[in-house]
C-alpha cells in the first residue's frame, strides 16, 4: 500500500462508522498503537494505558451499553438538533443513519481500542479539563495511523455515560479511566474530503471576536 502525506490523511480521514468485520492483522494493531504513543502526554507521565478488544462477548458487552446511550440520550438529542454547520437536513439525516448503523454494529468492528488514563493527577486536583490532553492527542495519533493503513475509525466517547459498565466489563482497576472507544477495521465505504467552515469564521485575532486578517 502506497503511503499517503500527512496533509492527505487529515484532509480525508472522515468517520467511517461502517466497518467490515474481516480480521485486522495484529501487526497493524501495534503499528496503530506506537503511532498513539507518539503524541504528547502531560509531564511525559505516559500513564496512558490502551486495550485492545477482539472478545465477542465483551464486545457485545460495550454494545449494550453503547446501544443504551444512543437510545436514551443521543438519539432523542441528535433528533431536535438543527443540522451541523454548513450541512443540510439531508446531511444531516444520513449522518444519523451511519451512527444508528454504528450503534448496532459496533460489537462487529473486528476490533475495539480503548483509551484510558490511570493515576489521573489532574482530575485528582480539580483541574478534570486538563485529563484530555494526555489521551486525545494519543486517539488522533491513531485515527491518523488507521487512516495512513486504509483502515477506518472512529473517535467515540458516549459510552461515558455508563461508563461503569464498560469498566467493569473490561476490569479496569480503581485508579484507571477510560475516555474513547476506537473501533477498527477495513470501511465498508470510501474515504473522502472533510467538510468544514471556513478558518477565518471560527478564528479571532489577539481578542474575542477580531476577526482575523485577511
Amino acid at each position: 500500500m502506497a503511503e499517503i502525506g500527512l496533509f492527505e490523511a487529515i484532509n480525508n480521514m472522515r468517520a467511517m462508522r461502517r466497518l467490515k468485520p474481516d480480521p485486522v492483522p495484529d501487526e497493524l494493531i501495534r503499528k496503530i498503537i506506537d503511532a498513539g504513543l507518539r503524541a504528547p502526554t502531560g509531564g511525559d507521565v505516559q500513564n496512558w494505558r490502551f486495550i485492545v478488544v477482539k472478545d465477542p462477548e465483551i464486545k457485545k458487552k460495550i454494545q449494550v451499553v453503547y446501544k443504551r446511550a444512543f437510545d436514551n440520550v443521543i438519539a432523542p438529542h441528535y433528533r431536535s438538533s438543527p443540522p451541523p454547520p454548513g450541512k443540510t437536513e439531508a446531511q444531516k439525516q444520513r449522518m444519523f443513519k451511519a451512527v444508528e448503523y454504528l450503534t448496532d454494529h459496533f460489537h462487529e468492528a473486528p476490533v475495539m481500542i480503548v483509551c484510558c488514563l490511570m493515576n489521573d493527577n489532574a482530575r485528582a486536583t480539580g483541574l478534570a479539563k486538563m485529563s484530555g490532553a494526555s489521551i486525545y492527542p494519543s486517539a488522533q495519533n491513531m485515527l491518523l495511523a488507521a487512516r495512513a493503513l486504509g483502515l477506518g475509525s472512529v473517535l467515540t466517547t458516549r459510552h461515558l455515560l455508563y461508563e461503569k459498565d464498560v469498566k467493569e466489563a473490561l476490569g479496569l482497576p480503581e485508579n484507571a479511566e477510560t475516555f474513547a472507544i476506537l473501533p477498527i477495521g477495513w470501511p465498508i465505504g470510501k474515504f473522502g474530503a472533510v467538510s468544514r467552515e471556513p478558518v477565518e469564521k471560527v478564528t479571532f485575532f489577539n481578542k474575542w471576536g477580531t476577526p482575523l486578517p485577511s
